[in-house]
């Protein structure tokens, strides 16, 4: 489907304003889904992600004028959405939540839209406790499988940082689900 999408959008298309609706929806449609699960690996919960997806795409939209062609399309789009992750992550650690004697796993096993298992949540409750910067390289590298290059040109980091916020993250992560696994 790429090539036929990049014959069919082009940014010519996303600045023409007579093109403009149809090449975003067609924008829309292709990356939804992808950028969904690299927010949902965030922002940990389901419906949080579709709201910061809405918000990627309301951005997007409202950026168009701004996108020079200086990367590609997804990667612009990623950008959006790892940024807009990462805020949404900031302002839920600003609010004191009703449930917050709850530890995530627990909520994480409630949640309808969760198809992990009991391992599965206790790896999300230690990936939540990392700093923003190491939580976003480990979910890259890990869950998305990028390369550091990848990462380094997303994130605007040199790829030793990057290297060295994984690892760290990895050693807290073993930490915390040794100590905190009940088997």
């Amino acid at each position: 489907m790429s090539e036929t999408f990049n014959d069919m959008i082009t940014p010519e298309m996303l600045a023409d304003p007579k093109e403009r609706r149809k090449a975003f929806s067609i924008v829309v449609k292709k990356y939804s889904e992808p950028l969904y699960w690299k927010i949902r690996r965030i922002v940990i919960y389901h419906d949080d992600a579709n709201d910061v997806l809405q918000n990627v795409f309301m951005k997007a939209w409202n950026s168009l004028d701004d996108f020079q062609n200086k990367s590609q399309i997804s990667t612009w789009l990623y950008r959006i959405a790892i940024n807009e992750s990462l805020d949404f992550v900031r302002r839920q650690k600003n609010k004191i939540s009703a449930d917050a004697d709850l530890s995530m796993a627990n909520r994480l096993m409630a949640d309808d839209y969760f198809d992990g298992d009991r391992t599965h949540a206790l790896l999300q409750e230690a990936i939540a406790t990392l700093p923003d910067v190491q939580r976003t390289v480990f979910t890259l590298r890990y869950f998305e499988e990028m390369k550091y290059n990848e990462i380094s040109q997303l994130l605007g980091t040199s790829e030793g940082a990057l290297k060295a916020s994984y690892h760290i993250a990895v050693k807290k992560i073993t930490e915390y689900v040794t100590k905190h696994n009940d088997t």
